[in-house]
């Protein structure tokens, strides 16, 4: 299965009504194109991380009533699941392509991360391009670019994934729908790989012994 570029009519899939409706045209349209990604990125995966990493394609299998606003696929340590792991995912909103790390609630390593980073700020924020940006809602849109991040805005995010349990991060590079880059495959990946390196030191703060 080879990636082939994203076109604005993918985008588009989250605007058609109804779970059931939106969910045809996803898997027709936009799921293919997760799961090539998820396919030729995997062996890259696993050698930047230093394990063996699995892809995961989002399923949306528990809804009943409400269309996704989002899908992605997504690299963990584990054949299982990913939600339990620090992770890295590729998805889509009707907005933007997202290239991210993610700590969402189920990981109990939100409080490894979030002590690691404590001691770890001053190197992260030198470290990060301005462009990346910050979440705590993995599933909303939006988020505060890196460049605007201040110490107190850090230390609140530390303070909730060390003490709130529905806590989440999420860090990473947005691209807007009609970014002329989605549709090049070729300089897309190599984009996708390049911030999976830039991140990656996240990744290995979320996986540090406690």
């Amino acid at each position: 299965m080879t990636f082939t570029g994203f076109c604005e009519q993918d985008f588009d899939v989250f605007e058609v009504p109804g779970l059931e409706a939106r969910m045809e045209v996803l898997i027709r349209n936009v799921r293919p194109k997760l799961e090539a990604i998820g396919e030729q990125l995997t062996p890259f995966m696993t050698e930047l991380c230093g394990e063996e990493m699995f892809p995961h394609i989002a399923k949306h299998a528990r809804r009943t009533v409400n269309p996704p606003k989002d899908t992605w696929v997504a690299w963990a340590p584990s054949k299982r699941g990913y939600k339990a792991y620090p992770h890295f995912e590729v998805g889509m909103f009707s907005s933007h392509l997202f290239i991210v790390f993610a700590i969402i609630y189920e990981s109990p390593n939100k409080t490894v991360f979030a002590q690691q980073l404590d001691k770890q700020l001053q190197e992260i924020r030198s470290h990060l391009p301005g462009s990346y940006y910050w979440s705590t809602d993995h599933m909303a849109p939006q988020g505060i670019s890196h460049a605007e991040m201040q110490d107190e805005q850090f230390q609140t995010l530390i303070h909730k994934l060390a003490n709130v349990k529905k806590s989440e991060v999420v860090c990473g590079l947005r691209l807007e729908r009609n970014d002329p880059r989605l549709g090049d495959e070729k300089q897309l990946l190599e984009l996708v790989q390049s911030t999976f390196k830039q991140l990656l030191p996240l990744y290995k703060m979320a996986n540090q012994p406690e």
